[in-house]
């Protein structure tokens, strides 16, 4: 058989459904052994979607999602979202071809150094130059994209390579099983919870990977220990909870830093620092931590814990509930928890058109179910989504906030959808994000997947206008014109809606989610709120 059908037994060995790529000259034989096999070949209309795609693939499933280019522009394309796989954590494979190794040594024809580009953006890549190596490649390629913390690998094969004759058999995946919790690091850990005053909890992405939500619950639960998450944690407790703090991220600071300066000590489950640096949330070095997670902690000046406890995060959860055998009081967080949960009905009954970020927030949740998906891109709507928009379960919000890439959020909606396809989908992107990778309509379209895309217009690129107007007090290069985005959803064969009364929202975005094909809500957007927000937060009084 040839290298590509040994490449593609692999990958269906792997139990891979979905390859996400574009055609090219170099990955001929690739696609034509994809053609025999049951996996699904995706074209999209966009590498750097396919890679979105494949991303968001591994984030929900946590088995790697894999992505397909050729040489040159196609395999660079695809580089955004394979960073981005890179710094949230979302297992992926990455493959691309190459010319014949005969022309590797001088100028060709697109040739570049895949290999060398796609180094720094993943965690392990290599060049297949033996076709007989390809089982023992492929199968260390998703073990390591998948192990923690998970990210991105990249595989090379020449066209030649590809084409050539080979024997061999993929090899079989084997589970890996993380340590066991060292028991006198638990019970240090109980230790340090019972002397403390105000103990909170920081949960991260991690959380929702190792799929210890449920463990997290019970020890907030048994002990009464307040929690907050990150940006990606969003879910990994109910936001009904009275122990459940809205979400911390923001480097302003925020409400939820009350609960955070007034805590002694931090106990992070999870936590990814990417996602919020301790400099943060421990800016004088003073607070006791301790560090719950699959891997030792590392080393950070505002981030050194009295405790790790390193092993399957549910188990250490779960050991840890048992070793505690006294409860704390969270009462007293109460008043902050409601008061930042009350920032989300401000608007509620405010009609204007721009509609304020908070009306549009509190809609959605009114109208999405708990187990519904909500995909934000990058963007000031981002900041809202991420502090206000309430959770209940996880990956029920999914946000880019490692490598926090524009233009995320479409494709990676269409891999929501294949995953859940009983769930509800909406995205919510700016006017910016958008069109970086809107052409995936289409995508959906063919696919027939179906979701809506909430566009937040205010003809700019908003998160910088933010940051420029605090900072300057005046504005640069941010701002742009849009086409129209319901005529532009018509020339897709899909529908398009524009809000003109904050009130039609509703009615609107549950007529759009009964649609059995993509559709667009655009709506106009009051991001005046956004500096009211910097104001209210820079003259913050504590609510506790």
């Amino acid at each position: 058989m040839r290298a590509a059908d040994l490449l593609v037994k692999c990958l269906e060995k792997e139990k891979v459904k979905y390859v996400f790529g574009l055609p090219g000259e170099e990955v001929l034989s690739v696609l034509d052994a994809l053609s025999y096999s049951n996996i699904q070949f995706i074209p999209t209309r966009h590498e750097q979607g396919a890679a979105f795609m494949a991303n968001v693939v591994g984030r929900l499933t946590g088995k790697a999602g894999v992505c397909l280019a050729t040489l040159g522009p196609g395999a660079t394309n695809l580089m955004t979202g394979v960073a981005d796989a890179l710094l949230d954590y979302s297992p992926l494979v990455a493959i691309t071809g190459q010319t014949d190794l005969s022309k590797s040594h001088k100028q060709a024809h697109q040739y570049i150094d895949i290999r060398e580009m796609f180094h720094p953006i993943t965690k392990w890549n290599s060049k297949i130059t033996r076709p007989e190596a390809i089982p023992e490649i492929m199968r260390w390629a998703f073990k390591v994209a998948e192990v923690e913390k998970p990210g991105s690998t990249h595989l090379e094969l020449s066209e030649d390579v590809a084409a050539s004759t080979v024997e061999g058999e993929p090899l079989e995946p084997t589970p890996v099983a993380y340590p066991e919790p060292n028991k006198n690091s638990v019970l240090e850990a109980a230790r340090l919870i019972e002397k403390s005053n105000y103990p909170i909890i920081i949960a991260g992405h991690g959380v929702i990977r190792r799929k210890a939500h449920a463990e997290l619950t019970a020890l907030a639960q048994k002990v009464h220990i307040a929690v907050t998450n990150t940006f990606m944690g969003k879910g990994c407790v109910d936001y009904n909870k009275p122990y459940s703090l809205p979400t911390v991220g923001m480097h302003q600071r925020d409400w939820i830093m009350c609960g955070l300066e007034r805590a002694d000590l931090i106990i992070t489950v999870g936590y990814d620092q990417i996602e919020y640096e301790p400099c943060l949330w421990n800016p004088d070095k003073n607070k006791k931590i301790i560090h719950i997670d699959t891997l030792p902690s590392s080393v950070d000046e505002h981030y050194m814990p009295q405790v790790e406890i390193v092993g399957e995060i549910g188990h250490s959860l779960a050991a840890l509930a048992e070793a505690c055998d006294f409860t704390k009081n969270y009462a007293g967080l109460s008043a902050l928890r409601e008061f930042i949960l009350g920032e989300l009905d401000q608007y509620k009954n405010d009609s204007s058109c721009p509609v304020k970020p908070q009306k549009i927030l509190a809609d959605l949740r009114s109208v999405l179910g708990k187990n519904d998906i909500l995909i934000s891109d990058v963007g000031a709507h981002k900041v809202w989504i991420a502090r206000m928009y309430p959770a209940r379960v996880p990956n029920s919000v999914i946000i880019s906030n490692g490598f926090a890439s524009m233009g995320f959020a479409l494709p990676g909606a269409i891999a929501a959808k294949l995953v859940y396809p009983e769930r509800r989908v909406v995205v919510v992107c700016g006017d910016g994000g958008f069109l970086m990778n809107s052409q995936e309509l289409e995508t959906a379209k063919r696919l027939g997947v179906a979701f809506v895309v909430v566009i937040w217009v205010d003809n700019s690129y908003g998160l910088i206008e933010w940051k420029q107007m605090n900072m300057f007090k005046k504005h640069f290069g941010v701002r742009f014109d849009n086409p129209d985005f319901v005529t532009l959803a018509r020339a897709y064969g899909l529908p398009g809606f524009k809000i003109k009364d904050a009130n039609d929202f509703i009615p609107t975005l549950r007529q759009a989610l009964d649609f059995k094909v993509p559709s667009i809500i655009e709506v106009p957007i009051d991001y005046s709120e956004n500096l009211r927000l910097t104001e209210k937060l820079g003259h913050l009084v504590c609510p506790i």
